[in-house]
């Protein structure tokens, strides 16, 4: 039995109106950041200029697009590195930090192209690759677990 196309209409009105409450009532902000290793096992970190520490190159994931395409956006932003393959997804993170509502998604990704050297720009202070046994001084907490979650055996945390 199909639906009258009044049911139909009432229908995609309904969905529409559930997805608006959802929204506004059970909204959440995401992010991503990747963990980019080279051949000499090392990994890409990034200083901001509006914040303090070594960090996970990283951002928001905008209304629209997905995960991976925020992902390789920001790769692309803060580090000149693309994307060349399929990264993979290492955890989901609540960063209770930044709003109750916030996730983060960590990748490793391990394929990809360095455009070219990475200059300081209004955002980005400092950039480069760092031996994992010799981070630089002001690597964030968050950071160091989640190198020591990918690569150390650490157990997975649930938070940032």
């Amino acid at each position: 039995m199909s639906d009258t196309p009044l049911q139909s209409s009432v229908s995609r009105l309904m969905q529409r109106g559930l997805h608006t409450y959802w929204r506004f009532s059970r909204g959440l902000t995401l992010g991503v950041r990747g963990i980019v290793r080279d051949r000499d096992n090392r990994v890409f970190l990034i200083r901001h200029t509006y914040v303090p520490g070594w960090h996970l190159p990283g951002g928001g994931v905008e209304t629209g697009e997905t995960a991976l395409e925020a992902l390789g956006r920001e790769l692309r932003e803060e580090a000149c590195i693309r994307i060349d393959e399929a990264p993979q997804l290492c955890g989901v993170y609540f960063n209770a930090k930044v709003s109750r509502r916030d996730h983060v998604l960590v990748y490793l990704v391990q394929d990809y192209t360095v455009l070219g050297p990475k200059q300081p720009d209004r955002e980005i202070a400092d950039a480069g690759f760092f031996p994992l046994d010799a981070l630089p001084d002001g690597t964030t907490q968050a950071t160091r677990r989640r190198l020591a979650e990918a690569f150390q055996g650490a157990p997975l945390a649930q938070t940032w």
